[in-house]
């Protein structure tokens, strides 16, 4: 659902600093009932979706209810590398497969990364149990078949032999 009005000017209060109540009311919401529909607005996904996006890209060094001063940690180092996805190596590679195959590989990526690729490339390189068409399982009881008693034979040893005398 898009951002009606109302949210857009609450999300607008609460990154200029307001609490919940202080937003509702400058979005237009009676005192009465503020605290509620606050409380409501701070909660509906829309909004959320908008504050983390907003967050984003123009961090507010305001405090935030619920958050201390204390408690947040400033952005990250300049000379901190990003861990996780990076762009560059996945448009090096053409197959989808050969990437998750690259990431599981990579040890400097993160660990629950190198996971979720070889999860990921299960499927591709490991049939489940019973899994399968007919023709596959035609060709594993033919094999079986030959293994048996009267299997077929070996083919004969032939030898090269000169026909005349030395």
């Amino acid at each position: 659902m898009a951002l009606t009005p109302k949210k857009r000017a609450f999300i607008k209060a609460v990154r200029e600093g307001a609490s919940n109540k202080d937003a509702a009311i400058a979005a237009g919401c009676p005192e009465k009932s503020a605290s509620a529909a606050g409380s409501r607005l701070a909660k509906d996904p829309d909004v959320v979706a908008e504050l983390h996006k907003l967050n984003a890209l123009q961090p507010v060094n305001s405090d935030v209810k619920g958050v201390k001063a204390e408690d947040r940690t400033d952005s990250a180092p300049e000379d901190a590398e990003p861990a996780g996805f990076d762009l560059d190596a996945a448009l090096s590679h053409r197959d989808p497969k050969d990437f998750l195959l690259a990431v599981m590989n990579d040890l400097g990526t993160e660990p629950k990364l190198r996971v979720d690729a070889a999860k990921a490339l299960m499927p591709f390189v490991h049939q489940r149990k019973g899994e399968g068409g007919k023709k596959e399982q035609a060709k594993e009881k033919a094999a079986q078949v030959g293994q048996g008693r009267f299997g077929p034979r070996q083919p004969p040893n032939l030898k090269a032999v000169s026909g005349g005398k030395p």
